[in-house]
């Protein structure tokens, strides 16, 4: 078996590398666990009481992996972690900052003796926070601090629910994919210095770049681009309504493109196609009522992005949001249609015709789902405590490496002895590549991505913003978009102000022969080439592997899906989007309950962090190039990463505790101990456990707990009696984990500083740049690029998104091509400067 072991991992990318992972809870574990899954040999290291979190979860985090037990305050143990320390590549931690250094381990003094390595660590909040640095920063803690739970999207406050709950891991989820990067990254540029990097991500800014759809500010939006919800909600505001719609009543305020349905068989389906208009007229069509909206009088546009006050009509298909009047008309008839077929029918039909929806489901549901078997999305590992245990499969894969990924290792619990024997056998087999010793070259001060060229073919949120995180690390990236846009200007442009950040934007037109040869000299000028479509549609295109290669034999190409995973599967060439997903894999089902299922709240809740996953992947893909010369494909999905996103509910096994974690807007928590309460002035999140209890009862105020048969009435009536900062002082020094909620634009409001180009990275757990001089010409606030925080390596500040077509002058200019060559092929529109004279269509 070891030796079967050791042959799969020699054909994964990351073979050879030597992990220590003493992380705990989620996150650091699970980073862990994604270099495992491309062949990191990983020694686990639990406390001698075995992990702090307590969990079935921990079964799928540390799986390829052995695991042992050692205690750091022993000078036995501390030598043994310390051994381990000194045959790994890489050192990876999860504490409060300073906890390893009082434990025996600091970094730096590491890594002046063996500049080679690379450390990782994962403070709930940064650093340089001084006001946080010292909390108790559980998962919950750092949503609340981080403005995950209030105002919780427009839904939530139509229906008055303030602060609502989500159990979602999202802060972990980030900063899985983020740190991840980090350290894929810092082994690529290792290859070329033979220095490693010591990095640190926090999870506060990992969970803030992740919701940066949520937290960015534009002055003086135009009406256009405010949904119906949005409109409701000022107008309540403004006339001092209460916010009491019920969840009946909101549905009447969802566009009826993005919204949800009830079939045949009474499950509900998940209608995605706003704002693209080819997807919304396929959906009236196969609904069977696109000819009798038009015979009613159904208006066309056909410029959308132009100034509205230009329009030839109120309104079009493609156009989001629709004005009430007509999206109450297309809405009637299309809950009619639905009721037609069942929930099943309607997801075939969707996914054959090209339009992005699915049915709801719930988590055991997409768990065990025979799609998520054979596409490799889920994989059944035999695990010591509970037998076949069916875990999401990788986030991240290579193609034609499919069977090495499918086959994970249950962890194993091995001795100290057995451990270091493991890691040795590992480094004697080692080819090194890059410099050693002597050799080693100093600190370049640069980017890790300096001089790396991108091809960005992607357009929404997860393929862009893949490409526009890796700018930061100084790749230049060319966004190629067509001539004519698919989308209208909400998601086509008011999205790309985040996705496209430190680009240079072209527009041509590739499927005509001119611009096809423009779209080559492109591909041979570039080192990487990154996509959002499915498999049908690489060959058309000239992506497939054989046509690209042609092309440029050097080249590393990234692919992005929704429903993709390592095999083929059924539903392999269905379209969607992040919402799509989060319908089918049981989200939503979870957040609004499966009877009334809601969206989970957060813009991007799984895009953002499918571009950071296609980021991880690239990066892994470059290592592997510099250090072999092995060219690949590198996919993941949206529904590879739902997975970590539910990873502490996305598994089953025989004799499983029910799928019952907290759901629905009445949720404010897990259990007594962890939970909302209200204060004499506000809220608070206490995240505790029995275990605490007796630390509890030690604090004023909450006298008695111990022998309360009913700690959550207990507790709602104590809180109550003393302010929000009383509390959080009382906790914070008994060491119990609690925070205030606050919001997203708190944060912003308390954390802003106009643009001065710097990344924000000395600026603690939260940072925003303001930009007063926009392209778009609007006052645009935005989350700065400062959650990896390498030593050694540069993090720039991004420049902010260009208008599309800008650059497309400059771009074929580098390209070779003369200035009147280019300005023919302005004239016969095979190349564009713009889709319009705004920017963002007022």
């Amino acid at each position: 078996m070891v030796e079967a072991n050791m042959n799969k991992n020699n054909k994964l990318p990351l073979s050879g590398i030597r992990v220590a992972d003493f992380g705990q809870q989620i996150a650091g574990p699970a980073v862990a666990m994604v270099l495992a899954d491309l062949g990191a040999t990983v020694i686990h290291i639990d406390p001698p009481l075995g992990p702090s979190w307590k969990h079935p979860a921990n079964a799928i985090l540390n799986r390829n992996k052995s695991t042992l037990r050692l205690d750091l305050k022993t000078a036995e143990g501390l030598e043994q972690a310390q051994e381990i320390i000194a045959n790994v590549d890489i050192v990876i931690e999860s504490f409060r900052p300073g906890v390893m250094k009082k434990l025996g381990v600091d970094f730096v003094e590491l890594r002046q003796n063996r500049p080679e390595l690379i450390t990782l660590s994962m403070p709930g909040f940064a650093t340089n926070d001084e006001l946080r640095r010292d909390w108790k920063a559980t998962e919950a803690v750092v949503a609340a601090a981080s403005g995950v739970f209030t105002d919780m999207g427009f839904n939530r406050v139509l229906m008055g629910v303030n602060p609502s709950f989500s159990p979602l891991p999202l802060g972990s989820s980030y900063s899985i994919t983020l740190a991840a990067s980090s350290i894929a990254l810092a082994l690529y540029e290792r290859e070329k210095t033979g220095r490693g990097d010591t990095i640190e991500v926090p999870i506060a800014a990992a969970l803030m770049e992740g919701l940066s759809y949520n937290s960015y500010l534009i002055d003086a939006l135009p009406e256009r681009y405010k949904t119906m919800r949005e409109l409701e909600i000022e107008h309540r505001q403004k006339n001092n309504i209460d916010m009491d719609l019920s969840y009946h009543e909101l549905q009447e305020y969802l566009d009826p493109f993005y919204r949800t349905y009830q079939c045949a068989d009474g499950r509900m389906f998940y209608c995605v196609c706003p704002s693209h208009r080819n997807h919304a007229e396929r959906a009236l069509k196969v609904l069977g009522i696109y000819d009798e909206l038009i015979s009613e009088g159904l208006p066309e546009v056909k410029d959308l992005h132009a100034p509205i006050s230009q329009w030839d009509g109120e309104t079009s298909i493609g156009v989001y949001p629709l004005p009430k009047k007509w999206a109450d008309i297309i809405s009637l008839k299309m809950k009619k249609a639905f009721l037609q077929k069942t929930s099943e029918e309607w997801e075939v039909i969707f996914g054959e015709e090209k339009i992005p929806g699915a049915p709801h489901r719930t988590t055991q549901e997409w768990v065990n789902s025979n799609y998520n078997k054979e596409s490799g999305l889920f994989v059944d590992v035999n695990d010591p405590e509970f037998g076949i245990m069916r875990q999401p499969g990788p986030i991240v894969w290579f193609e034609e490496q499919e069977d090495e990924v499918l086959t994970p290792t249950p962890r194993e619990d091995v001795t100290y002895s057995a451990a270091l024997e493991k890691l040795k056998r590992i480094s004697d087999a080692e080819v090194i590549t890059r410099p050693t010793g002597e050799k080693i070259l100093p600190a370049s001060g640069d980017g890790w991505l300096k001089d790396l060229r991108i091809l960005d073919l992607t357009n929404v949120i997860a393929g862009p913003h893949s490409t526009a995180f890796l700018s930061r690390f100084g790749a230049q990236v060319i966004k190629l978009d067509p001539v004519t846009p698919l989308y209208d200007p909400l998601i086509g442009i008011l999205f790309a102000f985040q996705t496209g950040v430190g680009k240079k934007s072209t527009l041509i037109d590739i499927t005509n022969s001119e611009g096809r040869e423009v779209f080559e000299r492109l591909i041979k000028s570039v080192d990487v080439v990154v996509i959002n479509a499915v498999e049908r549609q690489m060959k058309p295109l000239g992506l497939d592997n054989e046509s690209l290669l042609e092309i440029n034999p050097d080249i590393l190409f990234c692919r992005l899906d929704c429903f993709g995973g390592p095999r083929n599967g059924s539903k392999a060439n269905y379209i969607g989007y992040d919402d799509v997903t989060q319908a089918n894999s049981g989200i939503m089902s979870r957040f609004g309950k499966p009877e009334t299922p809601e969206e989970h709240a957060h813009l991007g809740t799984l895009d953002v962090n499918c571009g950071f996953s296609a980021a991880f992947g690239l990066a892994v893909a470059l290592y592997q190039k510099r250090k072999t010369g092995k060219v690949s494909r590198v996919r993941t999905s949206l529904s590879a990463v739902a997975n970590i996103a539910q990873i502490p509910f996305a598994f089953d096994y025989e004799g499983r505790a029910p799928f019952d974690e907290p759901s629905g807007r009445e949720a404010l928590g897990n259990h007594p101990f962890s939970h909302f309460y209200q204060t004499s002035d506000g809220w608070l999140f206490l995240d505790s456990d029995q275990s605490e209890i007796e630390k509890m009862n030690s604090i004023r105020g909450l006298e008695g707990i111990w022998f309360s048969h009913d700690p959550m009435f207990f507790l709602a009536n104590k809180f109550k009696k003393h302010s929000t900062s009383y509390w959080l002082e009382v906790f914070s020094q008994a060491d119990i984990a609690a925070a205030e909620p606050l919001s997203i634009q708190t944060l912003r409001e308390e954390n802003s500083r106009l643009s001065d180009n710097t990344s924000g990275i000395e600026r603690g757990s939260y940072a925003f740049s303001i930009y007063p001089d926009h392209p778009s010409g609007h006052r645009v606030t935005q989350v700065d690029p400062y959650s990896i925080r390498p030593t050694e390596s540069k993090v720039s500040a991004v420049t902010p998104a260009e208008k599309f077509g800008s650059s497309t002058k400059l771009v074929l200019t580098n390209l070779g091509y003369s200035k009147r060559k280019i300005n023919l092929m302005l004239e016969k529109g095979i190349v564009a400067t713009g889709w319009g004279k705004e920017f963002l269509p007022s």
